[in-house]
């Protein structure tokens, strides 16, 4: 199921990067960067969307800058896929040019499409084989890779938890590296806002720079609010299954903003700061994590023993 004959003589294309023009058709917005599922034909692979390159005005034809796209929008976007996939443009071949997008929780249709044409760069760019590989560097570590992800409100005590739980296993001889929300700002992530597009990609690029540093063998602390569940759901798919380990540091908003250490609950609720999580900005609690703390029963230093207790528990 979902491959294609074809005659020698005119067999299809093969890519996974596309521009396509995308009809949304669901009440939330299309945030790009977002991972969704994309069935063509009997294929079904995962698939992220850029930017629109522009909206088009329905009533004018006029191309509009867009960010997003809202429902019943049309806009032109490219379209990177986690597999190649054979196709014809929409114009030559409905059949393996046309397309729907799935929101990968829900399971609702959110989009349809049409492809028009290959992106070059998908034609240019391969896989390199690599002689060192993920258990080589795992057996000279004397220990697998894994992703630890805090994910909580702010102030939750998502830092001081995975600082607390970074000792501990340092101490123990292990390789570590804590990638934090704030800190990664600074540098990775300084050109992203907080806009549910930024937040969006700020977690698509922690995720792949924790999937490397865990294919390095190190046990990577992420400590991120990561508000959204599906971002969550893309990291956890990236790894290898069981080196995904996702903590949520459980506080309600009353106590997370009876805390306010960095004073940023008064001014989400003064108005000075948009987008804040918890406020005016959603967050999607895990429904299913491995670790769960309440910081409202245990203290930070429990709190770390208990995830290193699991830890050990599951190598």
């Amino acid at each position: 199921r979902g491959d294609v004959l074809s005659t020698a003589a005119s067999p299809p294309e093969v890519a996974d990067q596309f521009e396509a023009t995308v009809v949304w058709m669901d009440d939330e917005a299309m945030l790009p960067g977002r991972p969704y599922l994309l069935k063509i034909g009997t294929r079904t692979v995962g698939a992220s969307i850029t930017e629109p390159k522009y909206k088009v005005n329905v009533n004018t034809l006029e191309h509009l800058a867009a960010k997003r796209l809202e429902l019943n929008e049309i806009g032109v976007c490219n379209l990177s896929l986690d597999a190649a996939i054979a196709f014809d443009a929409y114009a030559e071949n409905r059949d393996l040019g046309g397309f729907i997008l799935i929101d990968r929780i829900s399971n609702r249709t959110v989009a349809a499409g049409m492809l028009h044409f290959a992106l070059r760069r998908s034609q240019n760019i391969h896989w390199q084989a690599l002689d060192i590989d993920r258990a080589a560097r795992a057996a000279q570590m004397g220990h697998g890779g894994k992703v630890v992800w805090l994910t909580g409100l702010s102030g939750a005590g998502k830092s001081t938890i995975a600082n607390l739980v970074e000792k501990k296993l340092y101490a123990e001889g292990r390789h570590t590296y804590l990638l934090d929300g704030d800190n990664v700002r600074h540098g990775l992530n300084k050109d992203l806002g907080f806009t549910d597009e930024d937040r969006v990609e700020n977690i698509r690029r922690v995720a792949e720079v924790a999937k490397l540093m865990a294919d390095a063998g190190l046990i990577v602390l992420v400590s991120f609010i990561s508000p959204f569940r599906a971002e969550r759901r893309m990291a956890r798919e990236l790894m290898p299954e069981g080196d995904f380990i996702e903590v949520h540091i459980d506080t309600s908003l009353a106590e997370a903003e009876r805390r306010d250490v960095k004073g940023l609950y008064a001014k989400a609720r003064s108005g000075q700061l948009k987008n804040f999580t918890g406020i005016d900005s959603p967050y999607e609690a895990p429904e299913n994590p491995e670790i769960r703390i309440d910081t409202q029963a245990m203290t930070p230093a429990q709190a770390a023993e208990a995830i290193t207790t699991w830890l050990e528990a599951h190598p």
